[in-house]
């Protein structure tokens, strides 16, 4: 049984994107890429929602042959061609991926059902969706990388109005600045 787990790139201050929308000020180098794919290889199925899908189709056109990009980038690229996406959205129509399906809602027991019989961990990426997991009490461990920056308000990363236990599991500082923190939310007895 894998576990469900929200990644996320995120300011000091919490934000995902800034005031504008914007995250140029997000972008991870190198070092920072190569960490990330490392993690994402533990989770073979991804579920997005509509925004962060949209960001992330891009990787399935970045191939050794139609690419110049780094050797990190093209590593990225092969992780995430290979997991198994599902995209939670009441907008798009269709999908325009490989190796994906399309859910119109967040269901907590189908995403259940998806992370118990998943052969590995399930990320979970986009904070809109994320928050609705976190909300539904789905999210095992939440993975932040910090960016040493202070955006001043913006999409938040996490959601408000939520109350949860959380034990350290890992840090790491990385190139840049960035800071990975691990946590697992601890489960209270009912």
């Amino acid at each position: 049984m894998g576990r469900l787990r929200y990644s996320t790139i995120m300011s000091a201050d919490g934000y995902l994107t800034d005031a504008e929308g914007r995250y140029d000020w997000a972008f991870p180098d190198e070092e920072v890429v190569a960490f990330i794919t490392e993690r994402e290889r533990d989770a073979d199925t991804h579920l997005y929602g509509r925004r962060m899908y949209e960001e992330m189709r891009s990787w399935e056109d970045v191939t050794d042959v139609t690419s110049d990009r780094s050797a990190t980038d093209l590593e990225f690229a092969r992780t995430w061609r290979a997991a198994t996406k599902v995209v939670f959205s009441r907008t798009l129509t269709a999908v325009s991926t490989a190796r994906t399906t399309l859910e119109r809602e967040l269901d907590p027991a189908r995403v259940r059902a998806i992370v118990d019989t998943a052969p590995g961990d399930v990320s979970i990426s986009g904070p809109t969706l994320a928050a609705d997991a976190i909300r539904a009490g789905l999210v095992d461990d939440l993975e932040l990388y910090l960016v040493p920056m202070l955006v001043g308000g913006g999409l938040r990363a996490l959601p408000d109005g939520v109350r949860a236990r959380l034990e350290l599991v890992e840090q790491q500082r990385l190139a840049g600045g960035f800071t990975f923190l691990h946590y697992r939310t601890r489960r209270t007895p009912a």
